[in-house]
């Protein structure tokens, strides 16, 4: 085995005074859960309220039974993809 020369320390940081900006949006998000997975958002900007559970792929990824739970909905992980735009 080769021999590792002596330890690099590394990057050296100055510690600086750093501010925040002031806070720019709070988002007023209400979620209550129905049953199991099954959620209900009250958004900003949405008339009506958004569902979000599991469907069938998350569903079978956890070993779920999907007929527990009704009609399935987006998952969350769905809706954060979307938001990042894919």
């Amino acid at each position: 085995m080769a021999a590792l020369g002596p330890a690099s320390p590394g990057p050296r940081y100055t510690v600086a005074e750093v501010f925040m900006a002031d806070v720019a949006y709070v988002s007023n998000i209400h979620i209550e859960r129905i049953k199991g997975p099954l959620r209900v958002a009250r958004l900003p900007g949405e008339a009506q309220p958004v569902y979000f559970s599991v469907h069938s792929e998350i569903a079978k990824h956890y070993g779920l039974d999907m007929s527990r739970f009704g009609e399935s909905h987006a998952a969350t992980i769905d809706y954060v993809i979307a938001g990042l735009g894919g």
